[in-house]
């Protein structure tokens, strides 16, 4: 049985409540006494699942992960629950669930993080407009938002900054198909003349490593890993390989370096360095 379904016929043991039920339980609550939110939770568990497969059918989501973010809003709205609120504790914990959900669904499917807070001003703004413009015809102005909300003008206009769309780079710009958003962006990494100076600095570099004598060749090649090795040699290997000891493959470094600058100074040629 997946667990999904051992979970659903498990709660299925939890009897329903009854209105008085629920009322002397909040008051236990009201009390401290913590077994009384335990019972209104498990008796009230079948509302998450109900709301969770709602979410099922919209969002790719795991619907266990779901009931376990609607056990946490199911829980905050029992701690919380009162008999003088005179109504049904599904009816009180429902907006919990549906809150401590959609933030989960949020984190895990948005591509930029928000505050919680402003989440929840973007989410209520997006209705009141949408109902309004339904009604009107036009927009609603901040003014009548605010007031709609109950919350400041400054706060909408804060919260309305936290607003952003996207598209996919591959997406075709041009009528014809021929570019994409990609083909707009410009490369700042790209750099030619860096490359051009780069490249002239390499071919003259390895014209005044090639005049150098054999074993001054071989050393510094390996020194400086012109082959591009992921091991460089070291002193001791390249000793190793000519049948000298480290030291004398320092001292012909050193020597082969002179020769290289001397060589330099004698023909003026440019090694560019970007």
């Amino acid at each position: 049985m997946k667990m999904y379904e051992l979970y659903v016929s498990q709660i299925q043991r939890y009897p329903l409540l009854t209105s008085e039920d629920e009322k002397a339980l909040a008051e236990k609550i009201t009390a401290g006494e913590k077994h009384a939110v335990t019972t209104l939770v498990n008796s009230n568990l079948r509302l998450v699942v109900s709301v969770a497969n709602k979410f099922r059918r919209t969002y790719k989501i795991s619907v266990m992960d779901l009931i376990q973010e609607g056990n946490l809003g199911l829980m905050a709205a029992a701690e919380k629950f009162s008999s003088s609120f005179n109504t049904r504790f599904s009816t009180y914990a429902y907006p919990w669930i549906l809150q401590y959900m959609l933030r989960f669904v949020h984190n895990k499917t948005g591509m930029i993080a928000i505050p919680q807070r402003k989440e929840e001003v973007l989410r209520r703004l997006s209705s009141i407009q949408s109902e309004y413009t339904q009604v009107t015809g036009k927009e609603a102005s901040s003014a009548e938002l605010s007031k709609y909300l109950g919350i400041s003008e400054t706060e909408i206009s804060d919260a309305l900054t936290y607003l952003y769309s996207y598209t996919s780079l591959d997406a075709e710009c041009n009528e014809d198909g021929s570019g994409t958003i990609g083909d707009l962006i410009p490369d700042f990494t790209y750099e030619p003349e860096k490359r051009y100076f780069s490249e002239i600095a390499r071919k003259n570099i390895q014209k005044l490593v090639n005049q150098l004598p054999e074993k001054e060749r071989y050393v510094i090649a390996g020194r400086y890993n012109f082959e591009g090795k992921v091991h460089a040699p070291t002193l001791r290997e390249l000793g190793l390989s000519l049948g000298v000891s480290a030291e004398t493959i320092r001292q012909t470094e050193i020597k082969a370096l002179k020769r290289i600058k001397k060589a330099v100074d004698e023909t003026r040629i440019e090694l560019y360095t970007a």
